[in-house]
């Protein structure tokens, strides 16, 4: 390194040591303002005053607390699931809106089909039957009679149980004719439900977010509670033309 080198490198050092001292002695700043140092090897030191946006608060549904999060995100393009088969029920499109949705542990396997109307016939019981065992979470895909498709995401598999079961990962969705997805309201718990006679998805308001019949032929949608959500059908009561229902294959 030549004499004119050391001589900007040592002014460069004087300056950034008085940038420093200044900035130690300047009076705290609101909390939406930030003050950034820069200085390296090749650039020649410098202070930049930016106002950072207010952060927003939401309530996480993975603890009791609040955590913070600003209100901008960077938007990532996210990879569509490999489907183990083909859907007689939607396309890439719709696939790419419910994706986006779904928690991100869930989006980097594979989806298998595990029981689809087409190829097991009308039967809660053989839906039940088909999910025994799983420990994943399922993707539930209906087209009714007015070819209206709609449906849900479990973050548990469906079961007979005598109580409500799943999490807040569970939400409903519609394509009705344009995406919408109903998440958990935290307003109660009554994520998924399920017996012999029928399969509940949401509730606590008189109606059922989601219901089907044990021969999955009628079904119903009413605004409830757990999802804040509107009919994901054109009327409330539907016929199932065709039904599908796919999980995470690990």
């Amino acid at each position: 390194m030549n004499t004119g080198s050391f001589f900007r490198a040592d002014m460069w050092i004087c300056r950034a040591q008085r940038l420093k001292e200044k900035a130690e002695t300047m009076k705290l700043l609101p909390n939406n303002i930030k003050v950034l140092y820069f200085a390296s090897d090749y650039v020649e030191p410098y202070v930049e005053i930016i106002t950072v946006k207010d952060p927003k608060r939401r309530l996480s549904l993975c603890s009791s607390g609040y955590s913070e999060e600003p209100d901008y995100q960077e938007e990532v393009e996210v990879a569509l699931p490999v489907l183990s088969d083909d859907s007689q029920l939607f396309e890439d499109h719709h696939l790419e809106k419910l994706t986006a949705h779904m928690p991100v542990r869930t989006q980097v396997y594979p989806w298998q089909l595990v029981y689809s109307t087409a190829i097991h016939g009308s039967s809660l019981k053989t839906l039940y039957r088909n999910m025994a065992g799983l420990e994943s979470p399922v993707l539930l895909v209906i087209k009714d009679t007015h070819k209206k498709v709609f449906g849900a995401f479990s973050s548990d598999p469906f079961k007979v149980s005598k109580y409500c079961y799943g999490t807040g990962e569970t939400f409903l969705f519609s394509f009705n004719p344009d995406f919408q997805a109903y998440k958990w309201s935290g307003e109660n718990s009554y994520f998924v439900g399920g017996n012999l006679e029928s399969l509940q998805i949401g509730g606590g308001g008189g109606g059922f977010g989601l219901w089907l019949d044990s021969d999955l032929y009628h079904g119903s949608s009413f605004s409830c509670p757990t999802f804040n959500n509107e009919s994901l059908s054109t009327k409330e009561d539907f016929i199932v033309q065709d039904l599908e229902v796919w999980t995470v294959q690990r």
